[in-house]
């Protein structure tokens, strides 16, 4: 019989540690390639509590366990999971090693999955557990794979390649190019586990993660060109293999573990925040000498080539025509009190797939209503849906992966009839004079994202407010809607020297937000392109952004007398390029309903 709730389910894990002598497990959500989002055979994290998050992670001893998530998911954690089975807990400031070695009993064995967990995280842990009188202990299989009655196997869907039209380069480039910086850094080979990493090299993409088009593989790529592709036995379809040639060869995944004690008396490269502990510990254990550095594919990733800009663009031009009509529906069915969260956002799926070649959701849709809206990263259920009130904010985050792009777009509409209150309108337009002033800025070469961060907060500083996310992240090219290393956020805290500076050719979001707790939430989100700038008498080399989204920001919400004379003319710049772009692809009502809501202001 399956374990119906929660309890039970905790129940079921602690027997299971104390089978095998542990005192306490570690629970992330995280797969064996550290992916932000992780097929259904990984979500162990949700089997457990409920949580149904990106990101968080729960630790279980005998008689207590707690939850750690991010601000982010403050509210949601607490909407998921039972309270009297686990402690929220907030990270960062809260450690779950912390947290661990005050609570674990001297002596305890603690066990972790080094396929689940990073080498400095388990560093981190052991020292501080051993500290407490308690130890650390990697754990050979996953216990609750144990008792995970139902748990789903991992995808058995196959490769398909990615039209090298549309990626720019091809793998054969890509590979030859990985082996050069070997060379250059007196390095026998290199292993990639990030699945989107793996994905680019190959120029191959998959359908192994919802959201993600991936394939569950790695790759060990050599100094001499070749490489070694390990992936699941059938999923490599005929025209896969022969596109990738001779110097890619086919192998095994359940082989990857073993093979790497091939490095034995060689020097190997892995990456420490992208490759899971066990990697290391087997590159080691075999005999390799192991250094470490940054995948290299992640920066040539995220400098798209004129092809993934091209790409990126054409789909944008259908994704801006499908939000524009779903925008139109929700004008005529919102204020009717008849729509809810669930339905708009299948009815904005629908016109995703109607506009052609679709493939997925980038995300599952933050579709947020009222207070909802107001959970920075919601994610609606049967047991949350709302209805879209009517005179009340609706928030809805979405994007679409098509084989020339991955979209990412938010707007925040106001439901009528009734005008919005002045409050409403004000925090509105403070966040979208702070989009604009992000999006219209002109910035030297070398400027790190961090460095931007505050052109998009300073109106919302101005009336002592803020939000609690990053004002932009990375976006893949028909691959992962989340991608480093560039970034528009505060400084990490004692790492601002790592940062990535931004550099012509990245896609990043434009994202700056205001939420109120138990009222509404607010975000405008466009996509945005680096690219170079001339400006006359201009020293050195300067930067802008191209913005890449196109779909009407409602003009409803707009307080029009806290904008300058500069900021109407964007808004008006912005809302013809759009008319321009989408009206072509809009009939009869939706085009009436367009060509009103690209009116200039």
């Amino acid at each position: 019989m399956l374990m119906q709730t929660h309890e039970a389910r905790l129940s079921a894990l602690r027997e299971e540690l104390s089978r095998r002598d542990l005192a306490g497990f570690v629970v992330p959500l995280s797969d064996e390639h550290l992916s932000e989002y992780v097929g259904a055979y990984a979500q162990r994290l949700a089997w457990l509590t409920g949580f149904g998050g990106s990101a968080g992670s729960v630790a279980v001893l005998k008689d207590k366990a707690a939850i750690f998530v991010d601000g982010r998911y403050t509210l949601q954690v607490r909407d998921q999971v039972d309270g009297k089975l686990y402690e929220y807990k907030s990270v960062p400031e809260d450690s779950m090693a912390d947290w661990l070695a005050q609570n674990a009993p001297k002596g305890a064995r603690i066990g972790f999955d080094p396929w689940l967990h990073t080498r400095s995280w388990a560093k981190d842990a052991r020292e501080k557990l051993e500290k407490a009188g308690a130890q650390l202990v990697a754990v050979a299989a996953n216990p609750i794979d144990a008792v995970w009655q139902d748990q789903p196997e991992p995808s058995a869907a196959p490769a398909f390649l990615q039209d090298e039209a549309l990626a720019g380069r091809s793998s054969a480039d890509k590979r030859g190019a990985i082996a050069e910086w070997l060379k250059a850094e007196s390095v026998d080979g290199v292993v990639i586990s990030a699945l989107d990493s793996v994905a680019w090299v190959l120029n191959i993409r998959g359908s192994d993660v919802e959201r993600t088009p991936v394939a569950l593989s790695y790759l060990t790529i050599h100094a001499d060109g070749t490489a070694d592709w390990f992936i699941a036995p059938g999923k490599v379809p005929a025209d896969v293999a022969a596109a990738l040639g001779n110097a890619v060869r086919i192998r095994d995944r359940a082989q990857f573990e073993a093979s790497l004690g091939e490095f034995s008396g060689k020097t190997v490269s892995s990456d420490p925040a992208r490759s899971v502990a066990a990697i290391f510990d087997a590159l080691e254990a075999g005999g390799a000498k192991v250094v470490t550095h940054t995948d290299p594919a992640v920066l040539p990733k995220a400098v798209k080539t004129k092809a993934e800009q091209d790409g990126h663009r054409a789909a944008q031009r259908r994704d801006g025509a499908a939000v524009s009509n779903f925008l139109h529906w929700l004008s005529v069915e919102g204020p009717r009190g008849t729509v809810d969260e669930l339905s708009a956002a299948a009815r904005l799926q629908a016109c995703r797939e109607a506009c052609g070649d679709l493939r997925d959701l980038s995300f599952d849709t933050i579709s947020g209503a009222g207070p909802n809206g107001a959970i920075v990263h919601y994610r609606v259920s049967e047991e949350t849906n709302c209805t879209l009130e009517p005179n009340s904010v609706y928030l809805v985050d979405s994007g679409g992966q098509y084989p020339d792009g991955t979209t990412d777009i938010t707007r925040t509409v106001w439901i009528g009839p009734d005008a919005p209150p002045a409050q409403v309108k004000d925090r509105y337009t403070r966040v979208l004079k702070g989009h604009i002033c992000l999006a219209m800025q002109t910035f030297p070469k070398g400027t790190l994202g961090s460095q931007l961060d505050t052109l998009a907060r300073q109106y919302l500083w101005e009336a002592g407010i803020d939000y609690a996310h990053g004002t932009g992240h990375g976006v893949g090219s028909f691959l992962a809607v989340h991608e480093g290393p560039q970034r528009i956020a505060k400084p990490r805290g004692g790492q601002a020297g790592g940062e990535q500076e931004l550099l012509p050719g990245m896609f990043l979001s434009n994202e700056p937000g205001y939420y109120k707790t138990g009222a509404y939430g607010i975000r405008i989100e466009n996509l945005v392109l680096v690219e170079e700038r001339r400006i006359d008498g201009a020293e050195g080399d300067w930067l802008g952004f191209e913005t890449l989204t196109l779909a009407p920001i409602d003009a409803t919400l707009v307080d029009r007398a806290l904008l300058s004379e500069a900021e109407i003319a964007w808004w008006n710049a912005y809302h013809a390029r759009v008319h321009e772009v989408v009206a072509p692809q809009l009939t009869g009502e939706a085009l009436a309903w367009l060509d009103a809501a690209c009116r200039p202001i």
